[in-house]
């Protein structure tokens, strides 16, 4: 369990921060840099949340749940070590990229398919969904960059991957089943 009795320790006042390990690192790391996306990530799917309807509400309440799984499970390198560690340490497991994957086979069955690409907006629900694709793959992006220099859980990538399109599927869903999507004009302004 968490007990977060003192929010400020001044630890952190040198331009360094602990991984899950204990281990010291520079805030700007890319591993730190990885699970702050994915926390900034947390932070705009809360803000999707008081827009969308009851349903989909208790999908993006446990794909914030599984962001701070996420969270964790990149915040403590060297998964050889996991053995050694006082508790087993959280990781991405691939049954949360299938919850994913059949989510979105599920809310595309509603959908026509696309004939343009559409532009992020139309309802305020599905604004904020496509916010929260553009930050998921910046997470992604991170993580994958962190991945070509240390060791990063396959899992974590993956599910970063699918979570961007879970995101653009649920924002159709939003706009009128699709309905009321946005079209991209190609040279509409020339």
């Amino acid at each position: 369990m968490v007990v977060l009795n003192k929010i400020y320790t001044r630890s952190g006042d040198t331009g360094q921060t602990a991984l899950g390990n204990g281990e010291r690192v520079e805030k700007f790391s890319p591993r730190v840099t990885a699970y702050g996306t994915v926390d900034e990530l947390n932070a705009t799917l809360g803000m999707a949340r008081l827009h969308v309807m009851d349903a989909m509400d208790a999908q993006l309440a446990a794909i914030q749940n599984d962001l701070f799984d996420l969270g964790a499970d990149l915040c403590r390198p060297d998964m050889q070590k996991d053995a050694e560690a006082d508790y087993p340490p959280l990781r991405m497991v691939p049954s949360q990229v299938d919850r994913l994957e059949a989510e979105i086979d599920a809310m595309n069955e509603r959908l026509e398919p696309l004939r343009s690409f559409i532009l992020p907006g139309g309802s305020p629900a599905a604004a904020h969904l496509h916010l929260c694709r553009t930050v998921a793959r910046r997470a992604e992006r991170m993580t994958v960059e962190l991945s070509t220099v240390e060791q990063v859980n396959p899992a974590a990538v993956k599910y970063l991957n699918r979570l961007s399109d879970w995101f653009f599927v649920a924002a159709r869903l939003c706009n009128d089943d699709g309905r009321k999507d946005v079209l991209w004009v190609p040279g509409a302004n020339r």
